[in-house]
Order: C-alpha cells, then structure tokens, then sequence
C-alpha cells in the first residue's frame, strides 16, 4: 500500500482495515498523532486528509489511498507554523497530549475561515481537553486570526 503523508509517498504491508493511526505510529513511527479513545470522540488523533480534519483512529489505511494525509510533524519541521507559535504564545497546553489533535483541527478551521467568531470556533473545535484550555485554545486561534 501507498500513502502520502507529509508529502512523502510511504510504502508499506498492511492490513486494509488497519487504522490510519496505527499506520502513522506503529508502521512509520511517526508518534505526534495520539491515541485518545479509539472510537472516533476525543480527537487526540486528528490529523488533516485533503485538508479536512479527519479522526485517524477510525479511518482504514485503504481508504485513504491516494489522498493526502498531514500530520502534527507536516506542519514545519521546527515548530514555526503560525497556529503553533500562537500555541506556544498562549501558552496552551497543560498535559500537552490532546494538543496535536487540538492544532490540526484549528489548522483546518483556519483554513477554512480565517476569522472565525467565538461560536465557530466552538462548533468547530470538537476535540477533547481533559485539562480544559479551550478558553487559550480561543485565543491562540483568535491571535492566528488576527496576525
């Protein structure tokens, strides 16, 4: 099987039905994208298929086939993309674990409306904080939005 991830094609055996994530993690040791929940809810596994945040978790190898698949490690190789310099500015994460999954959604968002209002943002970001920093996660989006 080919996938492209980070602009790179990857090629590897697999079972069709394993999980995008498992692909990511376990067969190419690519570990920013976290297992949450495993069901598709929490979205500590989310990363961007033609640029639609996506949950990995959920998602068979096979059925991304020929799409292209962006991880937390796609955004920059040095932690200099806008949303996550504004993480970092906002000082966002508390445990940390969610917020790869926290990024790529915000960057789909972004991407999507550059200036979004406080109740798109709420709507679009659905993924889970056990530690609550959606309030910093607003304003990270927001200073985003705003630079």
């Amino acid at each position: 099987m080919n996938l492209t991830i980070n602009n790179v094609v990857h090629e590897f055996e697999v079972d069709e039905d394993t999980p995008l994530l498992w692909v990511l993690r376990d067969t190419l040791g690519m570990t920013g994208t976290k297992f949450g929940c495993g069901v598709a809810q929490c979205g500590a596994c989310s990363v961007l298929i033609d640029g639609q945040v996506q949950r990995s978790c959920s998602i068979p190898a096979a059925a991304v086939a020929g799409r292209e698949i962006k991880t937390i490690e796609g955004l920059s190789a040095n932690s200099s993309h806008p949303v996550q310099q504004a993480w970092i500015a906002e000082d966002v994460p508390q445990c940390g674990y969610c917020q790869s999954g926290q990024i790529m959604a915000a960057v789909a968002l972004l991407d999507a409306n550059p200036n979004p209002s406080d109740d798109e943002i709420d709507q679009s970001m659905t993924n889970t904080c056990r530690c609550g920093s959606y309030s910093r996660i607003r304003k990270a989006i927001h200073r985003v939005a705003n630079a």
